[in-house]
């Protein structure tokens, strides 16, 4: 089945993305982990998001260690390889503070829209990827729309004022984004609708429920698009679910795939989706969503991000995040923030993880735990691979995938507090065997 090249990549707390060569190949039957000739999703790859405070944390760095680590992140030939990554419309919780690109009241013209924010913070960082990868694609969502369109008056909490010269000026909005970052020649590969369409929080956010998503996709959006001929394809997300999720349940909207379904089933409003965003508590619909839309694409938008400690236990927490989001699915795995300075407080109040952290007191940087969860991903699979089916032991831990080049992935963890034995099977009755350290992550790649 394969030939005898084999690496093998592990990680623990306390050496990480070590090579391994202590592996054997031995004749024998037993319930080996073992490939399928089942191939499921093709792959959009692995990102992060720009924001605001991260860019800004990277400015702190000498213009050589900055250079490297951005190499790390976006170049082909190098660590993470990204292939797809996140933007905010305006503000996210990770900006300096609260902005739109258009706060002139009543202007549905969209006359005064303007990103020249923008162009201090987030394109030149975006700038900074696609000179290393110029085929990095991006997608984009706004946590608020511009105040004035909203009810009440603010950048957190509230609703989109849902009349039609409201819904048509926001549709607009979304055009005249898309228009100006490719007149900074940076396409927009995809428009998702709203930062969690069910979080009422106190950093920009607005609500929206699945019937509000279905007109405004329906009637307003996917028509501009048509009218502009926009090339960018509109998302339904990102789906997420509030913090008091027993009490959510309690309520009569107790279908969380009803989001999704809602606007899915309806054939007009299903024509401009091309795919659908879910994050947070949004993984516990994800399943029921692609069982019932196989054809569309499918993506984790922001991966959850912590309390800013950074530890190898949460790094194991997330190691099944992917796990979970790839076997019900996802073409793409979006981290959250790429790098932040030490505890990754927010500008709103929340210290959140990040894959590296920048000290500014040293003008240095180091790699968390999670950087080398996404490593062990994101290095050796990427955009075009395909997800291969996975049966015997340890297939509950694992994921597998064939990348471009046409080698066998493997991606596994031990979750056990003790070393534990592995054996894939190669074909032919021969097996890989390898122990593995304790509460460890590992990359196996058979070409």
């Amino acid at each position: 089945m394969f030939m005898d090249n084999v690496v093998w990549i592990t990680s623990t707390e306390q050496q990480q993305w070590q090579e391994k060569h202590d592996f054997q190949v031995v004749q024998g039957e037993s319930s080996a982990l073992r490939l399928t000739d089942i191939e499921h999703q093709k792959l959009l790859g692995f990102g992060g998001c720009f924001n605001e405070l991260g860019y800004i944390a990277l400015q702190k760095l000498p213009e050589e260690e900055r250079e490297k680590l951005l190499d790390r992140l976006f170049l082909p030939t190098s660590d993470q390889r990204f292939d797809i990554c996140r933007l905010p419309i305006g503000a996210s919780d990770y900006a300096l503070d609260w902005y739109s690109l258009n706060e002139t009241d009543e202007d549905y013209a969209m006359e005064h829209f303007s990103i020249e924010r923008d162009k201090q913070y987030l394109i030149p960082y975006i700038k900074e990827a696609l000179k290393r990868n110029p085929q990095l694609k991006l997608f984009a969502s706004p946590w608020s729309p511009p105040t004035w369109m909203k009810f009440p008056r603010a950048y957190n909490y509230g609703t989109l004022r849902f009349e039609p010269e409201v819904l048509q000026a926001y549709a607009l909005y979304f055009v005249r984004f898309v228009q100006a970052y490719a007149a900074e020649g940076i396409t927009i590969h995809q428009i998702h609708v709203q930062n969690e369409v069910v979080a009422d929080q106190k950093f920009p956010s607005c609500v929206w429920t699945g019937e509000q998503l279905k007109v405004f996709i329906r009637d307003y959006l996917g028509p501009a698009f048509k009218q502009h001929s926009i090339a960018s394809e509109i998302w339904l997300g990102t789906i997420n679910a509030p913090e008091a999720w027993d009490e959510w349940l309690k309520k009569k909207e107790t279908d969380f795939n009803g989001y999704a379904n809602i606007v899915l089933s309806d054939p007009e409003a299903y024509q401009y989706v091309k795919g659908v965003g879910y994050q947070w508590a949004g993984k516990y619909a994800i399943q029921r969503t692609q069982m019932s839309y196989p054809e569309l694409q499918y993506m984790q938008t922001e991966n959850e991000c912590g309390d800013g400690e950074n530890t190898w236990f949460y790094a194991r927490y997330v190691f099944n995040l992917y796990h979970h989001y790839f076997i019900n699915g996802v073409n793409g795995y979006i981290y959250w923030n790429m790098a932040l300075e030490p505890s990754g407080m927010s500008t709103w109040g929340w210290k959140q993880n990040s894959m590296v952290t920048i000290d500014p007191q040293h003008q240095q940087y180091s790699l968390n735990p999670e950087y080398y969860v996404m490593k062990h991903f994101a290095h050796y699979v990427g955009a075009g691979a395909a997800r291969l089916g996975l049966q015997g032991s340890w297939s509950g831990n694992a994921l597998a995938f064939r990348n471009e080049q046409g080698a066998h992935v493997i991606v596994l963890t031990n979750p056990f507090k003790d070393e534990r034995i592995i054996s894939i099977e190669l074909g032919n009755g021969r097996l890989l065997q390898r122990t593995m350290e304790p509460e460890s992550f590992h990359t196996i790649v058979l070409s």
